[in-house]
């Protein structure tokens, strides 16, 4: 064989290789498409917007600072009087809901195909809402550990009793899988201090709310720390709120510790109980007050962290009164140990919540990442019904509104 023979030989060896190659990393996301067998997607407009935010005279450079990205997709024919704003949670972007690491569209897409106007946002600070960290101060490093451990493959960490029933996500959930490696690519650069997040954030979310108008807000995780203070600020922007898997639980952060014990309190209380914002309680606190919390003396199950509640009797959330509530949970998350407690505090101070086991309704083996699961059409379908009794019902439909 001349060499030239040889050199083609190789080239043509080369390229089928990398075809392979290839066809495998696309062969997933291709399948995935597939299934969902949907047609165009048709809309009204799409385009994108800053709100929020202005420029700081003392920053290195003058940036704009507190300003956040927002996408949006309006369908073609609008059922929904209510737009649904999304909010991410913590060191993701507003991609948790566009799309899927298997190449599926997301809970963007199927509530707009339902007729619903959407708007999807990227963090302060997070994502295409510009971070400068002469501003915002650290940022939290790369955590495979955690992605893996929390969010792709729980089930093989026992950190928690729920996590052995995680099936859910696509692929092997472990790094070199295409699925993993298109999740762990999103995750983005993130401000280290949690309470200068809530700080920045619901102000944002306000003006977007102030631009659109009234709107459905749906959180996820860390995003459930701005719900309360952006429903408390302006209620009447605020038709209903879809908490998924909201941050918590409430009073006491938890260290998920594994076996035997699972869980332990943390040392410090949050100055709202839901959070480190402020909230408008009734009776108003006193000046230098500080809300009371007891800790429930028997966890209200074996498998179940110890809630913490308001001392008896409790302050009222006045202005989320009105506010329909859904806290939606899965039931292999390590939510699933707690988002009771979130549930409980709510209702404790006069807020409507729901409160949505998926396993209840017999979708089983999710995790935190439900969205992205393989699943995620059937939990949107649940929430889109929720959505669809509250504006039935008058919930949420205007203020005053009771239950």
């Amino acid at each position: 064989m001349t060499n030239t023979v040889k050199t083609m030989a190789l080239c043509v060896g080369l390229r089928s290789a990398a075809i392979t190659v290839l066809a495998g990393m696309l062969a997933a996301p291709a399948a995935a498409e597939a299934r969902q067998q949907r047609g165009p997607l048709v809309l009204k407009s799409a385009s994108y917007f800053y709100v929020g935010g202005k420029v700081d005279p003392k920053g290195k450079g003058n940036p704009i600072v507190g300003h956040m990205y927002v996408e949006y997709m309006i369908p073609q024919r609008l059922r929904s009087p209510y737009p649904i704003v999304m909010v991410h949670g913590g060191n993701q972007t507003g991609t948790n809901f566009t799309g899927t690491p298997d190449g599926r569209e997301g809970w963007a897409q199927y509530f707009v195909r339902r007729g619903y106007a959407v708007y999807i946002v990227d963090q302060v600070a997070r994502g295409r809402s510009a971070h400068w960290n002469h501003v915002y101060g650290d940022v939290q490093p790369a955590r495979l550990n955690q992605v893996e451990q929390r969010f792709v493959a729980p089930e093989r960490f026992p950190m928690w009793p729920q996590a052995k029933l995680h099936t859910q996500w696509p692929g092997t959930g472990r790094p070199g899988d295409v699925n993993f490696d298109q999740f762990y690519a999103a995750q983005a650069v993130s401000i280290a201090s949690f309470p200068k997040q809530q700080e920045i954030n619901p102000p944002a979310i306000i003006a977007l709310m102030e631009k659109i108008g009234p709107s459905i807000l749906m959180i996820h995780s860390q995003s459930g720390a701005f719900a309360w203070p952006v429903a408390d600020k302006r209620p009447d922007l605020v038709k209903m709120i879809v908490a998924v898997e909201p941050n918590g639980p409430p009073v006491r952060a938890l260290q998920t510790i594994g076996a035997p014990d699972w869980f332990k309190d943390g040392t410090t209380d949050k100055l709202s109980g839901l959070g480190e914002v402020p909230l408008s309680y009734d009776p108003p606190l006193g000046e230098g007050e500080r809300l009371s919390f007891v800790r429930q003396d028997k966890a209200d199950g074996p498998d179940l962290a110890h809630c913490w509640l308001q001392k008896e009797p409790a302050r009222k959330l006045k202005n989320l009164a009105n506010v329909p509530v859904a806290v939606v949970m899965s039931e292999a998350s390590y939510h699933a140990a707690y988002d009771h407690c979130t549930v409980a505090y709510l209702r404790q101070a006069g807020v409507p919540t729901d409160f949505i086991r998926l396993a209840d309704l017999g979708i089983r083996g999710n995790g935190h990442m439900m969205m992205l699961e393989k699943n995620s059409d059937d939990i949107a379908r649940v929430m889109d019904r929720w959505i669809v009794r509250q504006i039935t019902n008058g919930r949420g439909a205007r203020k005053g509104k009771k239950k």
